[in-house]
């Protein structure tokens, strides 16, 4: 009697992915702003975090869970415009590079003790 052969356990950080939202919609119009309004919108109800202007991302617990909400937001398009999703496993997107520019303002000084007058 032969026994199956286990399916061996991916680790965690390839097991969960990250799904990104990179759109350029148009809002030259009234009606163009509010379709981008509205999808923008969606994508928060929807779990996903602004990374920057344009740039969403959204933590799912495996690649079934987030090719759902790549559907879902290819759903939620609006006629206009154009939307790329991207899929990456947690562990490359723990290795992001984020570079920031030099003319950030500095951070204000906290005292180092109360002081009572």
């Amino acid at each position: 009697m032969t026994h199956p052969r286990p399916v061996p356990q991916l680790p965690w950080g390839w097991r969960s992915m990250w799904v990104f939202a990179m759109f350029d919609l148009p809002t030259d119009t009234p009606k163009a702003r509010k379709a981008y309004a509205r999808f923008r919108k969606y994508l928060l109800e929807d779990g996903f975090s602004m990374i920057q202007y344009s740039v969403y991302a959204r933590h799912c617990a495996s690649i079934e869970n987030a090719e759902v909400h790549m559907k879902r937001v290819g759903d939620q398009v609006p006629l206009e415009g154009e939307v790329r999703c991207l899929m990456i496993t947690d562990r490359q997107f723990g290795r992001i590079a984020v570079y920031v520019g030099k003319k950030r303002l500095p951070k204000a000084v906290s005292p180092s003790q109360l002081e009572l007058f």
